[in-house]
């Protein structure tokens, strides 16, 4: 039986910038690194909650086009208490907002913002109303 989502995994153009986004900005921490046959560094993990990581794979290179359409992976979206204090927060670290907050067609709020190498990310506040809790 399936119990839950383990983890999702980027591969990375700059290892730092990435750790320094997730652990410095999001507050997530570093679990732990693994190393490839070759003794060299091959993935870190960052843990989200309890048995929820992050995986972040060293060696990117270069980003791919994502033309409009594109089936596949879109967003990664985190759940947040307080919608308001963390666009707050994003902002007074420098990150960028994509979209600020706001409520959405399922009346959840949220806002948008993307990782140092472009990827996607929801933040998004739960409503007791909204369609994702009522089902």
């Amino acid at each position: 039986m399936i119990t839950g989502i383990g983890h999702l995994a980027f591969t990375v153009g700059n290892m730092e910038e990435s750790i320094h986004f997730y652990c410095d900005i999001l507050g997530f921490k570093k679990a732990f690194e693994l190393n490839n046959d070759k003794g060299e560094p091959w993935i870190v993990y960052i843990k989200v909650t309890e048995g929820q990581f992050i995986e972040l794979f060293y060696g990117g290179q270069a980003r791919p086009e994502t033309p409009s359409g594109m089936i596949g992976y879109s967003h990664l979206c985190l759940t947040v208490d307080d919608i308001d204090m963390v666009a707050d927060s994003l902002k007074e670290k420098g990150i960028i907002l994509d979209a600020e907050p706001k409520q959405g067609t399922d009346l959840n709020y949220q806002c948008w913002a993307k990782d140092p190498d472009g990827n996607r990310i929801e933040f998004m506040q739960m409503s007791p109303d909204s369609l994702q809790a009522k089902s």
